[in-house]
């Protein structure tokens, strides 16, 4: 996971109210007891502390690998601790928690593994200087912080400190695991509530639309029409007739997409064969010249046999939007798989595959918003409508696609108890 360039900046800042803090509470004790740590040593780190904090904010400005300045600093700021334990005394002073600190923060601007990291370090730091001060290794900074303690409690300690650095970073990764999966769940929710929203506003406009349009479109059609049968044309004007044809034909397909999407007409439920509903969707495409040689056909439909309650129509509207899409994703041929998947009759998973040009992850977000289409031609609303059926059914839509790879359809409907006793 990148290190975010706002949550290098609260590292920065944070750390800065932790050295202002510090150096407030070591005024306020240097003043009311004669028995605390000498002025220069503690107050020299301090300034240390303030001046590898300009660093940081330069190197922040320059915008650059920020994950790596991010361990840098966590790397400093545990030397740093440990030097401010040693000034206290090690074991006999009272600043070894503030090891905790870079655990808890390596989790929230880096990753689980640095913060696990991070307390590795922090216990083998703590460690060397216990052990090393214990032993006689590395003197004490004052003499008179010298205390006469066992092995026992030593070892005791040491082992407490890095039971408290190890669960803080189990803690602390499980709470903003939780935190950023609620985050990407609230995301996820926000672009549904959008897209219903959009899908809402799609409607209303289709009622308006259909009934400005739709009547006089039919008038026009069908004087075009007349007009054609009964007139001597040239080829050029034949043409011209037709093209009016093809074009409203459009149109009113159009048309009838929106009045789906704003008063669904009163579906009748029976149980439809979904293997037939597809072999006549691509019958119509083979017709149409649209799925021709250059496009082999894979999956197991055509030997699955497929019973579900629900309308004809709809699954009808459903394989003819996905296929076409793929199709158009392949203009220079490839292969179309579609697949039935029965998940122990309580699923029904339908699988609609193409080697097509695939989509990058904004196209991705967009696929299901109205009038949004991928395709020159496009007048994005099939896969609005799609995703309209799909939710009628309580079911669900999952795309994933690939650039110049292909792109996947997966449908996942369930099998209510009535299918079930069928």
């Amino acid at each position: 996971m990148k290190t975010e360039k706002k949550n290098f900046f609260w590292l920065i800042l944070l750390r800065l109210i932790v050295i202002i803090s510090l150096f407030v509470s070591a005024v306020i004790i240097q003043f009311s007891t004669s028995v605390f740590l000498p002025l220069s040593p503690f107050y020299y780190l301090i300034l240390f502390s303030y001046f590898l904090s300009l660093i940081y904010l330069v190197l922040y400005s320059l915008g650059k690998f920020y994950t790596f300045q991010a361990y840098l600093q966590i790397f400093f700021d545990l030397l740093l601790i440990t030097a401010l334990v040693y000034i206290a005394g090690g074991l006999n002073g009272s600043l070894y928690f503030l090891y905790i600190l870079p655990i808890i923060a390596s989790s929230l601007i880096l990753s689980n593994r640095a913060a696990y990291l991070t307390a590795s370090l922090s216990a083998i730091l703590f460690g060397a200087l216990v052990d090393g001060m214990y032993f006689g290794i590395i003197p004490y900074f004052r003499p008179d912080q010298y205390r006469e303690l066992s092995l026992g409690l030593v070892l005791y300690t040491i082992f407490i400190a890095w039971a408290v650095f190890f669960v803080i970073a189990v803690l602390i990764n499980y709470l903003i695991g939780n935190l950023r999966k609620t985050k990407e769940a609230l995301r996820l929710a926000q672009k549904e509530l959008e897209i219903k929203e959009r899908l809402a506003a799609a409607g209303r406009i289709s009622a308006q639309l259909a009934h400005e349009i739709r009547n006089p479109l039919a008038a026009i059609s069908g004087s075009v029409q007349v007009l054609k049968g009964e007139l001597k044309l040239t080829e050029e004007q034949e043409n011209l007739m037709d093209i009016v044809l093809k074009e409203s034909g459009r149109v009113t397909q159009s048309i009838d997409q929106f009045l789906d999407l704003a008063a669904p007409r009163r579906q009748i439920f029976s149980f439809v064969n979904l293997e037939e509903v597809l072999g006549e969707t691509l019958t119509m495409l083979q017709l149409s010249g649209e799925l021709d040689g250059n496009y082999s056909l894979e999956g197991n439909y055509k030997s699955s046999k497929v019973r579900y309650y629900g309308n004809s129509n709809q699954f009808k509207q459903v394989f003819w939007n996905l296929t076409r899409n793929a199709l158009k994703a392949m203009p220079g041929g490839g292969t179309l798989t579609i697949d039935f998947i029965q998940e122990k009759k309580k699923e029904l998973a339908i699988r609609i595959a193409d080697t097509g040009k695939g989509m990058t992850e904004e196209e991705m977000e967009k696929i299901f918003e109205p009038f949004y289409s991928g395709f020159e031609d496009g007048r994005g609303l099939g896969m609005v409508v799609v995703r309209r059926i799909v939710d009628d059914y309580d079911g669900k839509i999952q795309v994933t696609s690939e650039l110049n790879r292909g792109t996947e359809v997966l449908i996942t409907l369930p099998i209510k108890l009535k299918q079930r006793q069928k």
